[in-house]
């Protein structure tokens, strides 16, 4: 059983059967949907997708207070390493490494990945990916990160078998949900859980829309709010 929490935006909380706690995407300060009644007490791997401010924000604080694993692409791992974090799983797009019980496959994703440092300046971070998680009982879920919809998310289904995929709805730096309809066959996926929406105004995109576009199930998660999968 795994314990999925939304904590709002693109951030996730996955604590394992076995008891590890996985991160996605960490924005905890300055997040206006994160839950002020939750707190990070134990922390064993963190992975990002991309080095954008609302999806790496807290990575560095977080990685300092309990050093967990950090996975992500090449180039934001060196980032990450030069701001004083360690123990980072540096990888790309294709590749699989084992963080704990769980085995993490880096997939494509159609977004941008510039990092914007304190005096305002942006650097490379490589490019935006997604995520397969394998679980220890065969599982596979498949965590999008940013990106819009794309062709080979079939590939992903093909070659993964994701039963669950958490996608972006908001629109406008993401897919909407005509485009996360879309992704949802490609991909297959018996569930989806519905991200990165209705943080900011622009963000118009809601779950009410997309349980309208497909027959995949929806479970449209609050902020804060837990389920087991």
């Amino acid at each position: 059983m795994l314990e999925i929490t939304w904590l709002g935006h693109g951030t996730f909380q996955l604590k394992t059967e076995g008891g590890e706690v996985f991160l996605l995407d960490p924005w905890v300060e300055g997040n206006p949907a994160y839950p002020k009644s939750h707190k990070i007490s134990k922390l064993d791997a963190m992975l990002i997708s991309h080095g954008h401010f609302d999806h790496i924000h807290d990575a560095v604080p977080l990685a300092k207070k309990f050093s967990p694993k950090v996975v992500a692409i090449y180039e934001t791992c060196a980032w990450l390493e030069s701001k004083g974090v360690s123990n980072c799983g540096a990888m790309n797009k294709g590749g699989t490494q084992q963080v704990g019980s769980v085995a993490v496959t880096m997939t494509h994703a159609v977004h941008s990945c510039g990092i914007l440092e304190d005096d305002g300046k942006i650097v490379y971070g490589g490019e935006a990916c997604g995520y397969v998680l394998r679980l220890a009982d065969g599982r596979s879920l498949y965590f999008a990160g940013d990106t819009n919809v794309f062709s080979d998310m079939a590939l992903i289904a093909d070659l993964y078998h994701p039963d669950l995929a958490f996608l972006p709805i908001g629109d406008l730096f993401t897919m909407g949900p005509r485009e996360a309809a879309m992704a949802c066959r490609l991909l297959r996926v018996k569930e989806v859980i519905p991200m990165h929406f209705g943080t900011f105004p622009p963000l118009i995109g809601r779950p009410e829309a997309l349980v309208g576009l497909t027959d995949t199930e929806v479970w449209a998660l609050e902020p804060g709010q837990t389920m087991s999968w």
